[in-house]
């Protein structure tokens, strides 16, 4: 009886909080943005974290010309879902009408990767790109974009907005010079040498380090993807503006494509090939890529420092275009020499690629032992948490298919613990239900049934309909046999 009253009592505030973002979204179409702002405002005081009506706003904002408040409502609709897509577009759009170009290319970039069918992202990558090449040689224009990752944090909220403001604001250019690296950085940095040196001091605070942001992420990780961000920029400049004695310069003329630079060639032919793959012109996107790669090899390492390194990574790029095209042998081989390439280098993240890629290629295939051997070898490199749920959960399975139930569930506890630590519901629920499955068959029915309950509850804080009905089903399977089991 309780429950139908509380049943009841829910269908108001639902009905109105519908009512009110259908408004929102209508009035959104009509051009009539600051009455769809109050509209979704008002609807976001019965359910402040729905994505939809974030989002909604957030178009709202952008319209309006209020960039600021947009990236807010975006990055707020990705707070339990790291991969809700809508989000990811709406805070690359933000992003960029805030001239923050590389970090709206970030999020273009993996808003493509995860519904690479989305015309948006496609050419939300293309505008960032060409706002990217209309900036290099004047930094001025494109400022550090640290706002949204640094607005999670834990701390007060004047600690926040000092640090923001500490990263932003012009940096003295007095800043001492010591060895050569840290003065070619500093020149290919630019104004942006300053902001490293912020991050830096920083990473030196241990008890800042130790914090949280609100989406669970370590501080120490999201100062150190900063700081790697800067550097990969820093290479990425040092190809396409190489910093050479002048006496030097004269005699370093490349032998590869007369008209581009390195970066230039690989960033356009790159691009190219990414487009012709998630076009689903498999066949072209290869041809391509292996077009790239005779010109490539024809490069010499005193030209190009980072040679291998390439290679390594238009080998993983290879594997991945045959993997689409069901050639699973050689996708392999080309993933395996990008792990030999990487391990000569010594590149961790370019090892951990390889590894993960090798072992995605051996799962496909049903060869599962041979998939948790080259994932379990990458467990070490892994230090973000989003993706050490995702190995968790895939290793997971793989003892699930091959019957090893104990290691199923052991690994699917690891991944509820890493989905926990960055408040990932929607991870939390698929590692519970591998739980839950793997404790159905070691005969825990009453363990089953517990993690069941718990994803099913993910489920609905997401309005996961087809999730529910899933989950549902396989937990009054379960809740079937306890009776028998009582007997």
């Amino acid at each position: 009886m309780s429950n139908a009253d509380e049943e009841h009592d829910g269908e108001k505030p639902k009905g109105v909080f519908t009512t009110l973002l259908a408004d929102g979204e209508w009035l959104f179409q009509k051009g009539e943005y600051k009455k769809a702002i109050d509209s979704f405002t008002t609807a976001l005081a019965l359910k402040p974290d729905d994505k939809s009506c974030l989002v909604g706003r957030s178009k709202c904002f952008l319209k309006t010309g209020n960039a600021e408040n947009a990236l807010k409502d975006a990055e707020a609709s990705l707070k339990y879902d790291k991969t809700y897509f809508e989000g990811l577009y709406q805070k690359a759009e933000a992003l960029y009408y805030m001239a923050e170009f590389e970090f709206a290319l970030v999020f273009y970039q993996r808003g493509q990767k995860l519904r690479p069918q989305i015309q948006g992202f496609r050419l939300g990558i293309q505008k960032a790109q060409e706002a990217i090449e209309n900036s290099v040689g004047s930094p001025s224009t494109v400022q550090l974009a640290v706002k949204g990752d640094l607005s999670f944090l834990k701390e007060d909220e004047e600690a926040q907005q000092n640090a923001i403001r500490n990263l932003t604001k012009d940096k003295p250019k007095n800043i001492q010079k010591n060895p050569k690296r840290k003065k070619t950085t500093k020149q290919l940095l630019g104004e942006f040498y300053g902001d490293r040196k912020y991050l830096e001091n920083l990473m030196k605070d241990k008890d800042l380090i130790k914090g949280r942001t609100k989406g669970g992420e370590q501080l120490q990780d999201v100062l150190q993807s900063c700081l790697t961000y800067l550097d990969t920029c820093s290479d990425f400049w040092s190809q396409e503006q190489p910093i050479f004695p002048k006496e030097k310069s004269s005699k370093l003329k490349p032998h590869h494509s007369s008209n581009s630079e390195p970066a230039q060639y690989l960033l356009k032919n790159l691009q190219q090939i990414d487009e012709e793959l998630t076009s689903g012109n498999a066949a072209e996107s290869l041809k391509k890529v292996n077009e790239v790669m005779k010109e490539v090899q024809k490069w010499s390492e005193k030209e190009v420092p980072s040679k291998k390194e390439i290679l390594g990574s238009l080998h993983s790029c290879t594997g991945n275009v045959l993997f689409h095209l069901g050639d699973m042998d050689k996708a392999i081989e080309h993933h395996q020499k990008d792990l030999e390439l990487a391990k000569q280098c010594k590149l961790r993240e370019a090892m951990s690629r390889a590894l993960d890629n090798i072992g995605r290629v051996y799962a496909r295939t049903g060869q599962f032992e041979q998939a948790i051997e080259f994932w379990e070898i990458k467990i070490p490199l892994v230090s973000d948490n989003l993706e050490k749920t995702w190995l968790f959960h895939e290793i997971g399975w793989s003892y699930l298919e091959l019957n090893r139930h104990e290691k199923a569930r052991d690994y699917g506890l690891r991944s509820v613990v890493a989905a926990k630590e960055i408040a990932d519901e929607k991870w939390q629920m698929n590692a519970n239900v591998l739980v839950a499955q793997s404790e159905l068959n070691l005969g825990n029915l009453e363990s089953c049934v517990s993690r069941f309950e718990e994803a099913l509850n993910m489920a609905k804080h997401q309005g996961d309909d087809s999730a529910m009905t899933a989950i549902q089903k396989a937990m009054d399977e379960a809740k079937q046999q306890l009776p028998h089991l009582s007997r």
